[in-house]
């Protein structure tokens, strides 16, 4: 194995889950979740020995799990919905919220609009500034906050005022 693939493999095992976590947030569907992490995962392989060694690995691997789901949306076939996955419930829970809380928290994130979805996954879970975001997602940064500010409301609205913006 060479380095440039041994330096891959390391990168897959150490960040897979956090990948698979990001895949599933944007997608919204265990299944779809999976194949667009795969996809992504083997985009990430063929442009291994460009992003190697740049410390921005993690982010082309995020940008490649974007644009491949919405590439997957566009297919004629993208119907379908499934329940939460196991894997997203692993990371401990914030002090003060149930898991019940967690539960629905989740589930509602996932009625949100696909892009203020995007926009509140990237920038509140993966704590993104406006503009790693808007980078991520190849839109304005107004666009980030507009989008944001409309999927923290919808939250607040459907939740309660106990939605914390962070």
């Amino acid at each position: 194995m060479s380095a440039a693939d041994e330096g891959y493999v390391e990168f897959v095992e150490a960040r897979q889950a956090t990948l698979r976590r990001i895949a599933y947030a944007v997608c919204r569907d265990d299944a779809r979740a999976e194949d667009v992490l795969q996809e992504a995962l083997v985009k990430l392989y063929l442009a291994w020995t460009r992003v190697q060694g740049t410390g921005r690995e993690e982010a082309y691997a995020r940008r490649i799990i974007v644009n491949a789901d919405l590439d997957q949306r566009r297919r004629p076939w993208h119907r379908r919905r499934s329940g939460v996955p196991i894997e997203l419930l692993d990371e401990p829970a914030r002090a003060g919220a149930s898991t019940e809380d967690r539960m629905q928290l989740l589930a509602e994130v996932r009625a949100l609009p696909p892009m203020q979805r995007r926009t509140v996954v990237l920038r509140y879970w993966l704590g993104m500034s406006v503009e790693e975001t808007a980078a991520e997602l190849s839109i304005s940064t107004g666009t980030v906050k507009s989008h944001a500010s409309r999927g923290l409301a919808a939250l607040r609205e459907r939740l309660g005022e106990s939605v914390d913006a962070g």
